[in-house]
């Protein structure tokens, strides 16, 4: 039987389409769609976010946390396992954050590899630091909380969250509750709450380097 299927009906060409059109449910749809190591849908979440897409960055630190990649490249390269979420959320905040420099030169997921092995090497560089550092030298995802929690100018990005992300890094970061019991407020598990807070910090950075 004759293969009907048409190159425009790849996930691709229908993500690249929705991004184009600035159609978040298409955009969404057409990402869960695709396999979860299909580097042709990072790849286009990458070329439009780079181009300022708001939508298509939300995306890209969604699928890069939710299929696992941040994590499998930080796994690999830390023998603390208890330092693991802390660097992968360092490396979505980086990427949210610098993906306007992204040329396009090489795949996401090596462009991301590179930001997370950067990362790597600033945590055991701070592990292992003998000597005090600076007050401004501390992983991004303590600087975030930090910022979030205390600066009235990054209180707009965070109301322009999604309410998925909205609620939980409000919780934990303007109200300063422990992840289990935000957990408990918004009936989610602590371990989706922790994921959606990492992700939320990230768009947040984002949000705040449009700004600036």
């Amino acid at each position: 039987m004759p293969d009907t299927t048409s190159p425009d009906d790849a996930p691709e060409a229908v993500l690249d389409a929705a991004l184009s059109a600035d159609d978040g449910p298409a955009a969404r749809r057409a990402v869960a769609a695709s396999a979860s190591d299909d580097d042709g849908v990072l790849d286009v979440l990458g070329a439009h976010a780079a181009a300022g897409s708001a939508l298509a960055t939300e995306l890209l630190v969604e699928r890069l946390d939710g299929s696992g990649v941040v994590r499998r490249f930080v796994r690999g390269a830390l023998l603390d396992e208890s330092a693991v979420d802390d660097v992968c959320q360092d490396t979505l905040i980086s990427v949210a954050t610098s993906v306007r420099s992204f040329e396009g030169r090489s795949k996401v997921t090596t462009w991301v590899h590179r930001i997370a092995r950067a990362r790597v090497v600033d945590h055991l560089r701070r592990q292992r630091a003998t000597t005090p550092l600076p007050d401004d030298d501390v992983a991004p995802g303590v600087r975030m909380s930090s910022l979030i929690a205390t600066r009235a100018g990054l209180r707009d990005a965070l109301a322009a969250l999604p309410e998925l992300y909205r609620a939980p890094v409000t919780l934990r970061d303007v109200d300063g509750l422990p992840y289990a019991e935000v957990a408990a407020r918004l009936g989610r598990s602590v371990g989706t709450v922790k994921s959606q807070v990492s992700r939320g910090r990230a768009l947040v950075a984002a949000r705040i380097g449009e700004l600036a």
